[in-house]
């Protein structure tokens, strides 16, 4: 491809041509018609604007170095002309100091990188008929009106060939290129042009020029205003129309007009928004399932026999538990957690088991089915075969490919940036400072459970707890809940200070690496981003799921943090409530902070543009100059719109055992969240350049990996963190004889059961709690949900069998469960195919048509050929061998 562009498409400069050599933009004025999208001849439409700073007019940098830059602009805008592109400068009506070089693409330039760019375009209609669903007159109810957007016509497409220019179905050059494909071209000829040579190594693309601050914004135009319709009658007004049917709040509930976004902001968009509405949809039957399970719960916890034992002033009120930590932390009573017990029975009955099962097959569901999607989407959208035809090298990576190495396939030589000693040295780099860095997560996690052991006894020694005390606020704010509220919070926004610094710490790695192509590199962020984000945002929920409360030993030897801090202990509540706390609290407060970020700071930044422009005087403002005062969209592009929902599915599947209604939660974000980011898109942001895209790239293994360890977590988390394996155990086993003394399977006498005795006097002298002991009572039960021998028995304070005959079940029941979700997910992968018969269908249909018709067209013109020179030999064999006498 480096080959290819210097010889046919990119001249080689060598130095800086002399001033006298180069070409300048032609000047103009303003023509005061504030929607065109042209040059001032009306003609020549506007492909791309560049915009920057008069040199003459700036003060903040020294005179030489103005004159370095001006030279710069100088030559690349020179060398644009000589690439064949149309440039025409306007300075601007609000700020003179501002000047816009408005340029155009001609029609041989466009079919000559169409062509260089592998561009499918439309041969003939496509003649394929296609089967209407069943569900068809349903869903018209939610779909755009077709008489405001109408549906786009259907081609057979092949890449472009400007030796095959007759076979393609061209009605009117000015239309044969839309807008998107224009913008597309011209950008990837301004990422290729070159302004300078230093050393003997060229400097080039536009990329560079804006980030050295020689040009202040690079963008294509949006068509229309978003609020009115254009007064050019040639313009479509689609942004207008996008804004009305798609990113209006009223809205909401309607179908997206897909494949009108994909023809305005290009196909990497459109799959975005495809795959954001996908899921929505696909949620509603989560969301379904996991309302009526927490209905169950919420039905049945008056039946929750254990919380009525907790409840009884008769069984809980006479049970004293053992303080929670050391010295500060006083006796208390159980009916302290009758209301979080209660709560409990809501999230902690069979209906949470019974949705486990059910999401860890519905995200099975979900992937297969959105592989189907996808693949129906690359055959509309003509991104089968983008990989392999039309991905570019990125400009910075064909800077540095000053090495040569020796094609092993085509046995040629080939220009690369690093050797292969090179580039194991940078994979060593990089790997090890994505270690290094996800490693310092893992220690703010660590200084977080710090602060849970130390300030636990600071609340404790403040909210003091009397067993006689009837206060309400003592029902809800315990030291514990205190602990992990405030915990919660400053984990919070550890995440969300860390966040910022791993997105430039990723970028930076992942520059070091020098990906190949755009994909290559926005893969190679994916993984490194998410990695962060993955150990960032749920290390917390890990360590809360499956760690807090389980190593904590008894009264009589607790188990000590770093040998100073003693080990935290569970709300009396139970982990699980805390978990929901902790989810609620991270999910509530990302989701509040990524709408600050991504709608109200563009909007007040617009809004403060605005009002600046409003208190000059009154000007007919042109369209280019309405899009440069918008917000850029960013290098990153959308890559934190799936970053964000791909946490959102991590959160919905890893722990949805602990809560039912997060698909619920989910479900009505993402509706507001498609609607958000359209307006965003639409009303608030320049017009991105239209790129293709094949698929939601490293996205989709993440997602499959997510599904994978969800089915673990949740299994995990309904073995150890919540109680139903104890009382199912208790129930079958312990209730009745030999253990128990019921006649009949019951939970009554479950908590008596559960809660190990301690005698007071075998307390160590540092963990005593420094409050006297009351009434007559000579022991205290252990820690809650501790399963161990009495004193005076043989074994006291060790496990007895009851807690044995627990972890039994506890194992069997994850290694059941596991292997019957992934026998299922794998028999619905294997049925599943991840492209429909009709799919393929039609992609070979193509094909086949598409060969035939250039095949044929090429035949029948060889043919014509072949037949005048046959005619020729013919003509010229007859008059050789006629007599002579004729």
């Amino acid at each position: 491809l480096v080959l290819e562009l210097n010889q046919v498409i990119i001249p080689t400069y060598g130095t800086m041509p002399d001033q006298q050599n180069l070409h300048t933009p032609e000047w103009v004025d303003f023509d005061d018609k504030p929607d065109s999208l042209f040059f001032k001849d009306g003609q020549r439409r506007i492909d791309f604007v560049l915009v920057y700073e008069d040199e003459s007019k700036k003060m903040t940098h020294r005179r030489s170095d103005r004159k370095k830059q001006k030279r710069k602009r100088q030559v690349y805008e020179s060398n644009l002309i000589n690439n064949g592109l149309q440039l025409e400068a306007t300075r601007s009506v609000l700020d003179e100091k501002l000047i816009f070089v408005k340029v155009h693409a001609p029609w041989e330039v466009l079919c000559t990188y169409a062509e260089v760019m592998h561009i499918k375009l439309p041969l003939q209609h496509n003649d394929l008929k296609t089967r209407k669903s069943a569900f068809n007159w349903f869903s018209r109810l939610f779909r755009v009106d077709e008489n405001i957007i109408k549906p786009e016509q259907e081609f057979f497409t092949a890449p472009f060939q400007k030796e095959h220019l007759s076979n393609f179905y061209i009605q009117d050059k000015d239309t044969f290129f839309n807008p998107a494909t224009r913008s597309r071209i011209v950008h990837f000829i301004l990422s290729r042009v070159e302004y300078a040579t230093k050393n003997n190594v060229k400097k080039f693309g536009i990329n560079k020029l804006l980030d050295t601050g020689i040009y202040k914004a690079a963008f294509p135009l949006h068509d229309s205003s978003f609020r009115h319709l254009s007064t050019d009658p040639s313009c479509p007004s689609e942004r207008y129309l996008l804004y009305r049917e798609w990113a209006h709040p009223k809205n909401i509930f309607k179908l997206q007009p897909l494949d009108f976004i994909r023809k305005y902001y290009g196909e990497k968009i459109g799959i975005y928004f495809a795959w954001l509405g996908f899921y929505t949809n696909m949620l509603t039957v989560a969301a379904v399932v996991g309302v009526g399970c927490f209905l169950y719960g919420y039905l049945t916890k008056d039946n929750c026999t254990w919380s009525q034992e907790v409840c009884d002033p008769n069984i809980g009120g006479n049970i004293i538990m053992c303080p929670q930590c050391d010295r500060a932390c006083t006796y208390w009573n159980l009916t302290i957690t009758c209301e979080s017990s209660k709560k409990l029975c809501i999230f902690d009955s069979y209906g949470t088991l019974v949705f486990a099962v059910f999401m860890g097959i519905w995200v099975t569901f979900f992937l297969e089915f959105w592989k189907r999607r996808q693949a129906e989407l690359e055959y509309e959208w003509d991104t089968v075969e983008y990989l392999e035809q039309e991905e570019q090298v990125r400009p910075e990576y064909e800077a540095r490919c000053t090495h040569v190495v020796m094609n092993e396939i085509t046995q040629q030589e080939e220009h690369v940036p690093y050797t292969a000693c090179g580039k194991c040295v940078r994979m060593t780099f990089c790997t090890s400072a994505i270690f290094f860095w996800i490693l310092l997560i893992i220690a703010s996690v660590v200084g977080i459970i710090v602060y849970r052991l130390s300030v636990f006894l600071a609340f404790s020694s403040k909210l003091s707890q009397h067993v006689s005390g009837t206060e309400a606020i003592r029902k809800y704010l315990t030291p514990q809940t205190a602990t992990s509220v405030t915990a919660s919070l400053i984990s919070f926004v550890v995440i969300m200070i860390l966040n910022i610094v791993y997105e430039k710490v990723a970028v930076l790695i992942t520059d070091f690496e020098l990906p190949r192509t755009q994909t290559d590199y926005e893969n190679s962020l994916t993984t490194k981003m998410f990695l962060f984000q993955f150990v960032n945002y749920y290390s917390s929920c890990f360590y809360i799921a499956f760690f807090k409360g389980k190593f904590v030993g008894h009264p009589g030897s607790p188990v000590y943090w770093l040998g100073k801090y003693r080990n935290e202990e569970c709300d009396p509540g139970g982990c699980l409530l805390e978990l929901t706390t902790q989810l609620a609290i991270i999910v509530g407060g990302k989701a509040i902070w990524n709408n600050i970020q991504e709608v109200l700071v563009p909007l007040v930044k617009n809004l403060i543009g605005r009002y600046s422009a409003a208190a000059r005087p009154e000007k007919v403002v042109p369209r280019w100059e309405h899009d440069y005062h918008l917000q850029p969209i960013g290098k990153l592009g959308l890559f934190y719109e799936y970053l964000e929902m791909v946490i959102q599915f991590g959160f919905v599947t890893l722990f949805v055992a602990s809560f039912p209604l997060a698909p619920l939660l989910a479900l009505i974000n993402n509706m507001l969240e498609i609607r958000l980011d359209a307006w965003k898109l639409t009303t608030q942001f320049r017009r991105m350049v239209p790129q293709k895209a094949q698929d939601i790239g490293a996205w989709q293994p993440i997602l499959q990996g997510i599904a994978i360890l969800a089915v673990v977590t949740n299994a995990l988390i309904i073995a150890f963190t919540s109680d139903m394996i104890p009382r199912l155990v208790y129930y079958w086993s312990f209730s009745v004889p030999p253990y128990g003394s019921h006649s009949t399977h019951t939970m009554e006498g479950y908590i008596n059961s559960t809660l190990s005795v301690f005698n007071i006097s075998d307390f160590k002298n540092e963990s005593k709690p420094s409050s006297p002991w009351f009434g007559k009572q000579t022991t205290c039960r252990q820690v809650y949900r501790d399963l161990r021998y009495p004193p005076g028995h043989q074994h006291q304070y060790e496990h007895n069998i009851y807690y044995w005959h627990v972890i039994a079940a506890k194992l069997a029941f994850i290694i059941v469960m596991e292997h019957v979700i992934y026998f299922v997910k794998f028999i619905i992968s294997y049925v599943i195919p991840d492209v429909s018969e009709k799919t393929k269908s039609k992609v070979k249909r193509e094909k086949y048509l598409t060969q035939k018709l250039l095949h044929e067209n090429d035949l029948k013109g060889v043919k014509k050929t072949m037949g005048k020179i046959a005619d020729k030999i013919i003509k010229g064999a007859d008059s050789t061998f006629r007599p002579k006498d004729e």
